[in-house]
C-alpha cells in the first residue's frame, strides 16, 4: 500500500474515579477477588511460546503475605540465549514491516487495555504492587494507554522528518532501527514503564529482550498475554522473568547488543554501563544506553507560599504509593514563617493517613513493595530517631506481621546534609529543613548542592519573581521542574519525564526525544540526473 497516512490523533487516557456506586469500582472488585483467588505460574515467554520449568520464586501481595499471586520461573542463561536467537531470528522481518502495521499492533494494545484488559492489569498492579485504585489507574492504564498512543504519533512525526532536497536531487532519511536486539530492564513501581520500556524501542522497529523486575512479574504476565493478543509476532518481544544476574551476563556480553533500555537504581545502571565498557570491542556497534535512575526530590516553598496548597503536595507528593516513584518529595525546605503556620496541620495530615490492604478502597496508601525496602526504610527511620540533629515528628512506626508497612513519616532536621536530605530510600520518608525566611537565595544553593540526582523539584511562591530566580538558580537540579504543584504526576505528551546527573541519561520517556534513541538513520542522496562532465568551469582556458 502506497497511501501517506495519518496516525490517529493522540488523547490523554480519562481517569477513572472508582467511587462508590460506580460501574468500574464494582468491575475492579470482582477483578481483584477473581486474581487473588487464582494464583498463576509465570515462565520466559520466548518466540511467543512459554519455556516450561520449575517455578523458583514465589509473589505474594506485599500488603498480605498470606496471599500468593504467582509462581515465577526464573530466566536462566540458557533462555537468555534463547531469547537473543528469537529476537535475532525475527529481527529481519520486523524491521522491513511497514511501520503503519507495527504501529497497528502497538495502538490495538491501547484499545485492549482501556477496554477488556484493564481491570486485569490495574487488579494486578494493586495486588501485585500494593497501589490503590487511584495510583493504579494512572499508571497501569492511563499512562501505560498514553504511551502506546502517544508514542505512535511521535513516531510519525520523526519519520516526517526529511532533508530538503536541491534542483536535480532527492533526499530521504530513512529511520532504521538499531543494528542488533535492545535489552530492556523495568522496574517494580510503574507497570507503565515496565510496558513502555520495551515497546518503544519495538515500535521503531527492533527486537527486544525485556526483563521485568521480579516484584513485578505479576502483572507483566498479563501484559505480555495483553501484547500476544494485539497481535505481536513472535520473538519480537521476548520476556525473561527473574532476577537478571544471568541474563545480563548473556545479553551484555552477546556482540549483538544495540541498546539498553533502563529504568531502576542508579547503582544497577552504572554497573551496566560499566560492563559495556568493558566489552566495547566486541559488539558490532556501540551500543546506546538510555536510562532513568531515580532522584532525591525537592520542594522547596518561599515565604510568599500558598499554605494549604504546600500541606497538599507533601502529602501527596511524599506518601502517594508510600513514597515508591523516583519522582517523590523526599526533601522540602520551607521557610520558618510558613512552617510555624503549617506544621500542626502537615504533622495531623500526615498521622490521619489510612494505611492498609489495597483492597480496602478508603486507604491512601499500603505497604512498601518487600522485604528488603522494610528493612531499608526501618533502618533509615531508627537511624534518623538517634541522631542529634534530627526528630521524628510524624509517624515512624514499621510493622511486618501481615505486609511491609511503613507508616508515612516526616523528619526534620537542622544540618543541611543529613542523609534524610540527600540519600534515596525510596519509600515514605519526607525530610524537613526549615530556613529563616530572608535567605531564600542561599536556600536555593543548597537545594542545588545536596543531592547528585537531579530528576524532579518544585517550587510554590506567589511572587513571581521568587519563581523566576528559583527557576534560573535550580536550572540543572531537575529535568521535570514544577511550579505550585506536587513534583509526580507527568503526563504523556505533557511532560516529557526525565531527569540528569545521577538520575539518567534524561532522554524523556513518552516523547520524540527517547524514540529518536531507538533509530539509526541513513541519509538517501539520488540525483535525479546525474552529471556527465569530468572537467569543472573553472579549468577551462582563458579566453
Amino acid at each position: 500500500m502506497d497511501a501517506i497516512t495519518q496516525v490517529p490523533r493522540p488523547v490523554n487516557e480519562p481517569v477513572r474515579s472508582y467511587a462508590p456506586g460506580t460501574p468500574e469500582r464494582a468491575s475492579l472488585r470482582r477483578t481483584l477477588d477473581e486474581l487473588a483467588a487464582t494464583p498463576v505460574d509465570v515462565a520466559p515467554v520466548i518466540g511467543n511460546r512459554a519455556r516450561g520449568g520449575e517455578a523458583a520464586h514465589e509473589v505474594r501481595m506485599p500488603s498480605d503475605h498470606s496471599t500468593l499471586l504467582a509462581r515465577v520461573r526464573q530466566s536462566s542463561a540458557e533462555d537468555a540465549t534463547a531469547a537473543i536467537d528469537a529476537a535475532q531470528a525475527a529481527s529481519r522481518d520486523w524491521s522491513l514491516m511497514p511501520f503503519d502495521e507495527r504501529a497497528a499492533i502497538f495502538l490495538r494494545a491501547a484499545e485492549l487495555l482501556a477496554g477488556p484488559w484493564r481491570d486485569r492489569l490495574n487488579a494486578s498492579t494493586m495486588l501485585g504492587q500494593g497501589k490503590t485504585p487511584q495510583q493504579a489507574e494512572i499508571d497501569a492504564a492511563c499512562e501505560l494507554i498514553d504511551f502506546l498512543r502517544f508514542n505512535v504519533a511521535f513516531a510519525r512525526e520523526l519519520h516526517a522528518n526529511q532533508p530538503i532536497s536541491s534542483a536535480g536531487m532527492w533526499n530521504r532519511m530513512d529511520y532504521r532501527p538499531l543494528d542488533g536486539f535492545v535489552y530492556a530492564i523495568t522496574p517494580f513501581n510503574f507497570t507503565s514503564i515496565a510496558g513502555n520500556l520495551p515497546t518503544a524501542p519495538a515500535l521503531m522497529g527492533n527486537t527486544v529482550i525485556w526483563k521485568p523486575a521480579l516484584t513485578q512479574s505479576f502483572s507483566a504476565h498479563f501484559w505480555m498475554e495483553l501484547l500476544l493478543e494485539a497481535g505481536l509476532p513472535e520473538g519480537v518481544i521476548n520476556m525473561l522473568p527473574g532476577h537478571g544476574a544471568e541474563v545480563s551476563d548473556v545479553a551484555l556480553s552477546h556482540p549483538a547488543l544495540a541498546g539498553i533500555h533502563f529504568t531502576g537504581s542508579t547503582r544497577v545502571f552504572q554497573g551496566l554501563w560499566a560492563q559495556v565498557g568493558a566489552n566495547l570491542a566486541g559488539y558490532g556497534a556501540y551500543p546506546r544506553l538510555v536510562g532513568e535512575t531515580g532522584g532525591k526530590d525537592f520542594v522547596v516553598a518561599h515565604p510568599s507560599a500558598d499554605p494549604d496548597a504546600v500541606v497538599a503536595a507533601l502529602v501527596r507528593g511524599a506518601f502517594e504509593y508510600s513514597g515508591q516513584k523516583c519522582s517523590a518529595a523526599s526533601r522540602t525546605y520551607l521557610p520558618r514563617g510558613l512552617w510555624n503556620r503549617i506544621r500542626d496541620d502537615l504533622v495531623a495530615r500526615t498521622e490521619g493517613l489510612a494505611v492498609g490492604d489495597v483492597r480496602d478502597f478508603s486507604n491512601f496508601t499500603s505497604s512498601v513493595i518487600d522485604e528488603r525496602a522494610f528493612t531499608k526504610l526501618s533502618a533509615a527511620i531508627d537511624h534518623a530517631r538517634a541522631s542529634a540533629d534530627a526528630e521524628v515528628i510524624a509517624g515512624g512506626t514499621c510493622d511486618r506481621s501481615e505486609g511491609w508497612y511503613v507508616r508515612p513519616t516526616l523528619v526534620t532536621t537542622d544540618n543541611p546534609r543529613h542523609d534524610v536530605l540527600s540519600t534515596e530510600y525510596f519509600g515514605p520518608l519526607l525530610g524537613i529543613f526549615v530556613y529563616e525566611d530572608e535567605k531564600y537565595d542561599e536556600v536555593l544553593r543548597m537545594v542545588d548542592e545536596t543531592s547528585s540526582y537531579a530528576l524532579t523539584g518544585a517550587v510554590f511562591a506567589t511572587e513571581r519573581s521568587a519563581v523566576e530566580l528559583a527557576s534560573r538558580e535550580l536550572r540543572h537540579a531537575a529535568g521535570n521542574f514544577y511550579v505550585n504543584d506536587k513534583p509526580t504526576g507527568a503526563v504523556v505528551g505533557q511532560q516529557p519525564f526525565g531527569g540528569s546527573r545521577a538520575s539518567g541519561t534524561n532522554d524523556k520517556a513518552g516523547s520524540l526525544w527517547n524514540l529518536m534513541r531507538w533509530v539509526s538513520p541513513r541519509s538517501i542522496k539520488e540525483n535525479l540526473l546525474p552529471p556527465t562532465a569530468i572537467d569543472y568551469p573553472h579549468m577551462l582556458p582563458e579566453a
